[in-house]
């Protein structure tokens, strides 16, 4: 059976995520192990004021995705694919065996700092449902004549997206939407604007830094969401992972693809349960879990 592992991107985490991690000699070694390399406790990173700092987010949501990762492999054997949105191909490159965790984890202390540092306040991203992508990207593009600071950074589904930028700017052009067509608008916990131009500086930054990163060659198929395909060549995949933070999300695309691969069963790895949903409007006889749905809370 055809199986892939999903890891959600920022928005997922939860104050106490990882509390709730696999209580395994393997994972507590990955626990620790994280301590070592950050030089803090992991129960320092997931409190809901902790939570407030894209570093802390980052960190958790990749903490939280490799130990669970790695702890369903043991039970039910190795992944075909991974496949992760956004911060979610960290530890999905991990799981793959292509990046050492401790690499990953500093990498992603530092791609976080830099988002953060970036755009402290002002800016975040909003999710969009209802409205096809060409009256999305009309208003986009009359909104950026203006110099308004708005893009279309994630196709999620058909008619499911989301925009980066300016908060001022993205709740305008909800409204610009509205006035067209039937749809809705939320703001996301997301408080970087993410997955367009506006972090290219920061991604040129990260990506000097994963120069001095070994990448080493998959245990499974690891697929890029930036471009809805599965890489093989190493520097592709390291491309991808420093890059991905300035680059266009195409989630439905990468779906799409992969149950055209004929793929039959996806797990998405905690904290997260909404990729789960979003699989299942292209996987609709398949088998789609979030691992989330076992954990008690």
């Amino acid at each position: 059976m055809l199986t892939a592992f999903t890891f959600p991107g920022q928005g997922a985490q939860r104050a106490g995520m990882l509390a709730q991690l696999p209580r395994t000699e393997v994972a507590e070694a990955r626990v620790h192990e994280a301590e070592k390399v950050l030089g803090q406790a992991v129960r320092t990173l997931d409190t809901a004021e902790a939570l407030t700092d894209t570093r802390n987010v980052q960190l958790s949501l990749l903490i939280s995705g490799v130990i669970w990762g790695e702890h369903f492999q043991q039970q039910s054997g190795k992944p075909d694919f991974v496949l992760g949105l956004s911060i979610g191909a960290y530890p999905a490159a991990v799981v793959a065996g292509i990046l050492e965790f401790s690499d990953a984890l500093q990498l992603v202390a530092l791609r976080g700092q830099l988002m953060q540092q970036a755009y402290p306040s002002g800016y975040g991203m909003l999710a969009l449902i209802g409205a096809s992508r060409y009256a999305i990207e009309t208003v986009v593009d009359a909104q950026r004549a203006q110099g308004r600071d708005v893009f279309l950074a994630n196709l999620n589904a058909e008619q499911q997206f989301v925009l980066a930028g300016e908060r001022s700017a993205l709740r305008e052009s909800v409204e610009l939407l509205k006035a067209s067509v039937p749809c809705a608008g939320q703001m996301l916990d997301v408080p970087v604007p993410s997955h367009c131009e506006l972090l290219s500086e920061q991604a040129e930054i990260l990506a000097g830094a994963f120069a001095e990163v070994e990448i080493r060659s998959s245990n499974c198929r690891y697929v890029s969401a930036t471009r809805a395909r599965v890489l093989h060549k190493q520097e592709d995949i390291r491309r991808d992972l420093a890059q991905n933070m300035s680059l266009q999300m195409h989630w439905h695309d990468s779906c799409q693809m992969l149950v055209e691969r004929g793929l039959e069963r996806v797990i998405e790895m905690p904290p997260g349960n909404s990729l789960t949903g979003l699989f299942r409007r292209v996987l609709p006889s398949g088998i789609c879990k979030a691992l989330q749905s076992d954990i008690q809370t």
